[in-house]
């Protein structure tokens, strides 16, 4: 979703997240007439950031000493400690950029989907867990959603943490914990309005006369 994707090399922390995206040297910007909607800035697995959040850093003054400032998402820094401090990480570098464009479900069914499928299976948190999330996920993309579905892969997902053998529970329940936290409204507009269209076609079939 940016102009020029493509691999870039440079030094860690040289270079801003936004100019990452924006600058003629890489990203480009985005395509005419579309605006930013978030980013997920280390890979797939790597907490999403929302166009706008801002964070509290601490950065040192004139004198030299450290004192906390708001930092926007653009104006991070690309390098390990910002973004770890604005609840991220740079992961495998591979930056995603989503513009107004994207359907935040539909973008998190794709990739929920892949860590369903890679799960190795062995530890029961990451087998199961990752196929309730797909599958939940797939729900709301195909019209079959339910109001509590956030809460649902919520609840899912901070229970996959934490509790594998390796750092995949992680890789497949980060993207999930922070794209429903920082899209909340998008999964429950899509779960009530799969659910209000159900009710209204059960009732249409309801008043219809059987012969």
């Amino acid at each position: 979703k940016v102009k020029r994707p493509g691999y870039y090399e440079i030094e860690v922390g040289k270079v801003t997240l936004g100019e990452l995206i924006f600058h003629e040297n890489f990203g480009g910007g985005l395509e005419e007439g579309r605006s930013l909607k978030a980013v997920i800035p280390g890979g797939s697995s790597a907490k999403v950031l929302k166009a706008g959040e801002s964070f509290t850093m601490k950065r040192p003054n004139q004198e030299g000493e450290m004192e906390e400032v708001q930092v926007d998402m653009l104006d991070l820094p690309y390098d390990f400690d910002s973004l770890m401090a604005a609840g991220t990480m740079s992961g495998s570098s591979a930056i995603i950029v989503m513009d107004d464009s994207v359907d935040i479900v539909e973008a998190l069914a794709n990739v929920s989907a892949f860590y369903a499928h890679e799960s190795c299976g062995q530890c029961t948190p990451c087998r199961e867990g990752s196929l309730w999330m797909s599958k939940a996920l797939h729900r709301l993309t195909s019209g079959e959603g339910r109001k509590e579905d956030a809460d649902y892969l919520t609840h899912i997902a901070t229970n996959i943490q934490g509790r594998t053998i390796c750092a995949f529970g992680e890789a497949c329940s980060w993207p999930v914990l922070s794209f429903v936290k920082k899209f909340r409204e998008d999964f429950e507009a899509r779960g009530a309005s799969d659910e209000a269209a159900r009710e209204t076609s059960q009732a249409k079939e309801s008043l219809t006369p059987t012969h």
